[in-house]
C-alpha cells in the first residue's frame, strides 16, 4: 500500500522476534483492559516521524484506534518532532491510518461492534526497517477486576520471597 510515497506491508505475526527493536509499549493497557486478540498493523508515517522514533520519542498513553469508513485510524500516539526537520515535522497527535487487510478489518469489525470492546495499541516497534503496531482487541476492567490483579500480585511476590529465603535459613 502506498500512501504519500510511503511503502508499507502488512502481516499477522503473534510473537516477536529477537531482531525486532521496540520503540514504545502501553503499560496502561495491561492494567485496564483484558487483552482478548492482538494483531500487527502497520502503520503510515511521515519520514521525520520514522527518524523522530528511532530516537524512541513517542508515547502511546491514552492511545485508541477506531474504525472508520473502511480503515482503522489510530488516534492519540504522541510522536516528538524530529528535532532537525523544520517544516517537515507533522502534527504530533495527529490520526495516523493502520494498514490491515480487508479480511482483519472486518474481523475486528464484528469484534469491537459488542459492547464494552475497544483497539488499543499495545506497542511499537521496528520489523525489518518498518514501524509496526500491536493492536488488541481489549475489554475493559472494573473496579474490583483491578484489585483481584493486585491481591494475586501480592500473593506471588510473597511466595517468590519464601521461595528465596527458604534456603538461607
Amino acid at each position: 500500500m502506498t500512501e504519500r510515497g510511503v511503502v508499507c506491508y502488512s502481516l499477522t505475526v503473534k510473537e516477536k522476534t529477537p531482531q525486532n527493536k521496540v520503540i514504545v509499549t502501553n503499560r496502561e493497557a495491561g492494567r485496564d483492559y483484558f487483552i482478548l486478540e492482538a494483531l500487527e498493523a502497520g502503520i503510515v508515517l511521515s519520514g521525520c516521524e520514522v527518524k523522530s522514533l528511532r530516537g524512541g520519542k513517542a508515547s502511546l498513553s491514552g492511545s485508541f484506534a477506531r474504525l472508520e469508513g473502511g480503515a482503522v485510524i489510530l488516534y492519540n500516539l504522541y510522536v516528538d518532532p524530529y528535532e532537525k526537520g523544520g517544516r517537515e515535522n507533522a502534527e504530533p497527535r495527529r490520526e495516523r491510518k493502520l494498514l490491515l487487510h480487508g479480511s482483519q478489518i472486518e474481523r475486528l469489525k464484528s469484534q469491537t461492534a459488542e459492547k464494552g470492546r475497544a483497539l488499543i495499541p499495545l506497542s511499537l516497534y521496528f520489523k525489518h526497517g518498518l514501524v509496526k503496531v500491536e493492536l488488541a482487541v481489549a475489554k475493559g476492567k472494573k473496579k474490583y477486576d483491578k484489585r483481584a490483579d493486585i491481591k494475586k500480585r501480592e500473593v506471588q511476590r510473597e511466595i517468590d520471597r519464601a521461595v528465596k529465603n527458604r534456603g538461607r535459613r
